[in-house]
């Protein structure tokens, strides 16, 4: 994926005046006559952190759900039964109360992900999109790349996961935890003091596995609040739940490759359609960043995405683009169907149940969800940092 360029800036501003459209003449894809009134089919839905992929052709995965909410739902509650995380889903849906979102509440699920500009080998990560991705060793007879995507829950502001590139060093099952000095400062100001060590159980910040990287006091670990996953919360570890990082445990072996990444804006393929993902800046993200329609101009004329649309005979509604980069909600939309609008790509998504996906990695015990009282006092505090096996 290209970077964004200032000077690609001034290169397009006339095909913004005129009408912030790149549709070919006669090429344009068209959008399907809109959705009739009619009883959707209601199916049952399948698992979202496992895909496999052709790289040479498509760098989107997943696809675009909806559901309804139960009486008893919170958005966390469908956040961690659908392997997503809290910010993920809230800004998905605006104007829905996360904790009273009322019985029978349409919910869009944002289960299609467009892949981050970085090589597919390792762990992927990417900030602006509080996600890791997992690319696990691919055979010389595989046609197909797979991928393992899980929501995270990254370092607060102050407190920021850096960006770059390490690796696993070590891995432990029920670590203890050596809260760092900065760590306990923080904490005995706030009233809260900690013990020196924790021992591994529910009490453990660090969940039941922990992965140490090569970057001192930064893990990959579980954590005893998985209600926390999807949020900036930890002093930079990146945090996984439960079920997630004990998927991905035995997978990943020392010495795999882990890059950090911080990309708010990025587009890829899915068949024939280029889509565009687009998430909030981190408020400490001092890099910057051109507007929406900067940004889109910019892949408007790079010359190989610009050569791939003419290929698919397709064209770029910078339009809707620009409308999709200021609302920055995350989710993926294809921008290169003529007519083609947020809503109206909202209403060809599959409606599903909302049930525990078939596939799913979690059991749906919902012993450790949380109450909103809960989820703020999470918020006021954190723990995790240095780490030890016994």
């Amino acid at each position: 994926m290209p970077s964004i360029v200032r000077p690609a800036l001034v290169a397009l501003t006339g095909v913004l005046a005129a009408g912030c459209q790149l549709f070919p003449a006669q090429q344009a894809q068209d959008v399907p006559a809109p959705v009739q009134a009619v009883p959707r089919v209601v199916e049952h839905p399948t698992a979202t952190h496992r895909f496999d992929f052709d790289p040479e052709h498509d760098t989107v995965v997943g696809q675009l759900q909806v559901t309804r909410t139960r009486a008893s739902d919170t958005l966390p509650d469908i956040a961690r039964r659908f392997n997503l995380g809290y910010e993920e889903l809230v800004r998905a849906n605006p104007g829905v109360d996360p904790w009273l979102p009322g019985e029978d509440t349409e919910i869009v699920l944002p289960t299609q992900f467009v892949l981050p500009d970085a090589p597919y080998a390792g762990v992927v990560i990417n900030l602006a999109a509080m996600r890791l991705y997992y690319f696990p060793p691919r055979g010389e007879s595989d046609a197909l790349q797979t991928v393992i995507t899980h929501p995270i829950g990254i370092g607060k502001v102050g407190w920021e996961t850096p960006v770059g590139e390490t690796k696993v060093k070590a891995k432990a099952r029920d670590p203890w935890w050596y809260p760092p000095a900065s760590v306990r400062r923080e904490h005995a100001r706030n009233g809260d003091p900690l013990p020196a060590k924790v021992a591994p159980g529910v009490d453990n910040p660090l969940g039941a596995h922990v992965l140490t990287l090569g970057w001192p006091s930064y893990l990959i670990h579980g954590t005893n609040k998985p209600y926390g996953v999807g949020m900036r919360v930890s002093h930079g570890c990146i945090r996984l739940y439960p079920e997630d990082i004990a998927e991905l445990y035995p997978e990943l072996p020392v010495g795999v490759e882990v890059r950090v990444v911080n990309e708010p804006f990025i587009y890829g393929w899915q068949g024939d359609a280029l889509y565009v993902q687009a998430y909030p800046v981190l408020e400490d993200d001092e890099r910057e960043h051109a507007d929406g329609a900067g940004m889109l101009l910019n892949a408007a004329i790079s010359n190989e995405l610009f050569q791939k649309v003419k290929q698919q005979g397709a064209g770029l509604d910078l339009e809707l683009v620009a409308a999709l980069v200021d609302a920055r909600q995350g989710i993926a939309v294809p921008v290169t169907r003529r007519g083609l609008t947020l809503e109206r790509y909202l209403s060809t998504a599959p409606r599903v149940r909302n049930v525990l996906p078939e596939g799913s990695n979690w059991n749906g015990d919902e012993r450790l969800l949380a109450n909103a009282r809960e989820w703020e006092a999470m918020r006021a505090e954190d723990g995790d940092g240095a780490v030890r096996s016994p």
